[in-house]
């Protein structure tokens, strides 16, 4: 027994590698101002818009589920880990939909899909499952900075490939890949991350032409690799499309169902609430995903599915699918509007022109630093106005350093009319750092 008499110590908790390599995100700040004053137009958080959330089409459809007996106990028992087969088959003929392609010619089958709480969750495990401390991931220059910061507390090394309007650029991919394989260094390369659709934080989408080369990048530096480096498209974005056809899946182009781990999500396109995301994985990651996801939960919530599934059957998600496009394109085209009348009259300013998705990428003269601790935060805040600084979206690439005069602006939750008053109150807060 201890002796009572001893003095309690100030030990210190023996925290994880993973733990201490955690960054805060800084969007939680952001959020807490915006919810601090609710003066602020905030242009930050990329959350979904409050008032399209389907209320009316979950009500009949949980009462449905819950008023008969049958399935109720179905539904309020647990799950499966990776998702109940009939959920499953579903997801598959609608990724081939997507995709305009029949199941017998599709890449995998509904056995490679895994449902998960959130598309995050997918992406954390894959992280988990393919990445020893040290190895290296490429992803985007910018990118989503919520899966880069967890990479980086997982110990990888992130390595970075410039974006142009038509996406990840493939030259500069494979000079990269090349430069790693000549320094000895490809054997680490485990990950290619792409955001395939109207990017977070750009709002850009990956042109056709070019998911095809970055496959077959991927597939040239595997083999000299002599292991597998998995192309990880990130597509949550995928049914915002507003204008035009939304491209061909990169998973579409792998036809034996081998390098490609597609991660899509009905956070964005449906219900954040009911945090369910899913993917579909080359068949020899499935069961290391199960495992490793067994081991966190048994299996996310199997009523959330049902929800989904009956929302999909009935039509119900298709067609909220189409309020949501048309409540967005409004919200995006009112921001590229708002830019052109009171930033086009500024010299070395521009910004993306998205065809979906949340975001727009604002860049402004090299001289304005938008970063926190910058002048233009404190002007925008003081104008009643609150962005994502765009130096917290490119990932601690250990030979670059990010530019400091980017702004990611997120439309999902004010309406058109805030926006332009936003965008308005943004352009007075540049003009007076301009002088």
């Amino acid at each position: 027994m201890p002796d009572s008499a001893i003095q309690t110590m100030n030990l210190p908790l023996p925290l994880s590698r993973a733990a201490k390599h955690a960054d805060e995100q800084p969007i939680s700040e952001l959020i807490k101002m915006a919810l601090d004053d609710p003066a602020l137009i905030s242009l930050a958080a990329g959350l979904v818009d409050f008032e399209t959330l389907p209320a009316e089409i979950l009500a009949p459809i949980t009462q449905a589920i819950l008023s008969d007996p049958a399935s109720a106990k179905t539904a309020l028992q647990y799950g499966t880990t990776e998702g109940f087969a009939g959920f499953r088959q579903q997801l598959y003929e609608h990724l081939c939909a997507q995709d305009d392609a029949e199941p017998s010619s599709y890449p995998g089958s509904a056995d490679d899909i895994v449902v998960t709480t959130g598309s995050q969750q997918l992406l954390n495990i894959l992280a988990e499952v393919l990445l020893d401390a040290d190895d290296i991931v490429i992803a985007g220059w910018p990118s989503y900075f919520v899966y880069t910061s967890t990479l980086t507390a997982y110990g990888a090394t992130i390595r970075s490939v410039d974006l142009d309007e038509q996406g990840m650029v493939p030259q500069k991919l494979d000079r990269l890949l090349k430069g790693l394989s000549a320094a000895g260094q490809l054997h680490r390369v485990k990950m290619l991350y792409v955001v395939s659709y109207h990017q977070n934080p750009t709002g850009i989408t990956l042109t056709t032409e070019r998911r095809q080369q970055l496959l077959d990048i991927v597939k040239h530096y595997s083999q000299l690799a002599g292991h597998r480096i998995v192309l990880l498209e990130d597509a949550a974005y995928r049914e915002l499309t507003y204008q035009g056809e939304a491209p061909p899946s990169i998973k579409s182009m792998d036809e034996d169902n081998q390098y490609v781990a597609l991660c899509q999500t009905f956070s964005k396109p449906f219900c954040p609430g009911l945090k369910t995301g899913y993917g579909l994985l080359p068949n020899d990651l499935v069961e290391a995903v199960k495992l490793s996801k067994g081991g966190r939960d048994f299996g996310s919530s199997n009523f959330n599915q049902h929800l989904i599934s009956r929302a999909i059957s009935s039509g119900a998600f298709a067609k909220h699918v189409e309020v949501l496009k048309q409540a967005y394109a409004e919200k995006i085209q009112a921001t590229l509007d708002a830019l052109q009348e009171h930033f086009a009259d500024l010299d070395g300013v521009s910004w993306t022109q998205p065809t979906g998705g949340l975001y727009v990428w604002l860049t402004l003269p090299e001289a304005i630093d938008t970063s926190r601790p910058g002048p233009l935060f404190g002007h925008a805040i003081k104008q009643g106005i609150l962005f994502v600084p765009g130096v917290y979206c490119y990932p601690k690439d250990p030979t670059r350093k990010p530019p400091r005069n980017t702004i990611r602006l997120a439309v999902g939750v004010p309406n058109p009319e805030q926006i332009r008053k936003g965008i308005a109150r943004l352009a007075t807060a540049v003009k007076q750092v301009l002088g």
